[in-house]
């Protein structure tokens, strides 16, 4: 991805594939597994956005050679609910398992395995059993240094820590003072989150009784609603909150925003850092647009403009940025994924 004489550059439809499904499409997951079969192609997870109990997640097949996305036969799967968020194992090669390991949330944390012609349910992590009442689970975050963790965020102000290896309950935090609204793990047993109490916080397990608020809106009222680590350089978190903001927190300093970026015409929906560039960050929002931005080195208080944009024609619901697969943004919008070739 090249910057063009300091322009705003446009990605071009010519270099995208789309697959229309049958129902509106919100979460969605790529894969980073690699199998021996020699027509296995990467691997795409997507969820239905269904408002009732029966949804649905389909595993896709991606040729980036034929510029073909299709359904695999059999893999696709009943699902409680719409999933929230889904996710395959960080690291395939250090799973127990000779498949993929994809994870989902809803009213549940739920492990799937996907194999070549079938899926199976491996469990679904209920700490309540003897509660008929559950908390819907927001979003969670599998841990890339110590795959054996995943943290859900919930709507009843508490992140849990859950042990997949063994299918246990490992730590429940109160983490915030209203709903926490995402997760989003920086070491082995560091993690952040943020909440509708327009706060983000710090929480190392190795100390379970302290937390670090390391920002607070200055604007009362105003919710954060996601987070992501750049995984390339711990110092930078980017936070959206539902003031048409994305703020880009630098850790030596997380008081105040290093840069604001508030180019989107309509609320923001999704963010997602390149998997191979400290510096670039993509952004969507209701207003139909995908914004790759390059993030200046020092303080930039009056924002930046995006280095390059594409237009779905409708609100954008969701991105992902492949990390096996740096040259493709996937992003969900109405009933249609789209891979972009960035």
């Amino acid at each position: 991805m090249e910057k063009k004489s300091g322009k705003k550059s446009h990605l071009r439809s010519g270099n995208s594939v789309t697959y229309d499904s049958s129902y509106p499409i919100y979460a969605m997951a790529f894969s980073s597994f690699t199998s021996s079969l020699p027509n296995r192609h990467p691997r795409i997870a997507i969820g239905s956005f269904i408002e009732e109990i029966n949804n649905c997640v389909d595993i896709l097949s991606f040729d980036a050679y034929n510029l073909t996305l299709k359904p695999i036969p059999n893999l696709c799967f009943e699902h409680p609910y719409p999933p929230t968020k889904l996710m395959f194992h960080p690291n395939p090669f250090d799973s127990l398992k000779s498949n993929d390991i994809l994870a989902s949330c809803s009213d549940y944390l739920r492990l799937w395995e996907v194999g070549d012609t079938s899926i199976k349910d491996l469990v679904t992590f209920n700490k309540n059993k003897n509660s008929e009442y559950v908390a819907p689970l927001t979003s969670f975050d599998w841990n890339d240094v110590e795959p054996r963790r995943i943290g859900t965020s919930s709507i009843d102000t508490t992140c849990i820590i859950w042990d997949v290896e063994i299918g246990a309950f490992e730590t429940q935090i109160i983490a915030h003072d209203k709903e926490v609204y995402d997760i989003a793990w920086a070491e082995a047993a560091v993690f952040a989150s943020v909440s509708a109490d327009g706060s983000v916080r710090i929480f190392d397990l190795r100390m379970k009784d302290y937390t670090t608020i390391i920002y607070e809106s200055p604007e009362p009222g105003t919710q954060l609603l996601k987070l992501a680590w750049n995984k390339h350089n711990l110092r930078y978190l980017a936070v959206m909150s539902d003031s048409n903001k994305i703020m880009i927190l630098d850790m030596s300093s997380p008081g105040r925003p290093l840069v604001e970026l508030a180019r989107h015409q309509a609320s923001f929906n999704a963010i997602a850092w390149s998997p191979q560039s400290q510096r670039h960050i993509c952004s969507a929002g209701d207003d139909g647009q995908a914004l790759i931005w390059e993030l200046p080195t020092v303080e930039r208080p009056n924002g930046i403009d995006p280095m390059a944009m594409y237009s779905a024609g409708a609100e954008i619901n969701q991105i992902q940025w492949s990390a096996a697969h740096h040259d493709w943004i996937a992003i969900a919008f109405s009933n249609k994924l789209q891979l972009l070739n960035v």
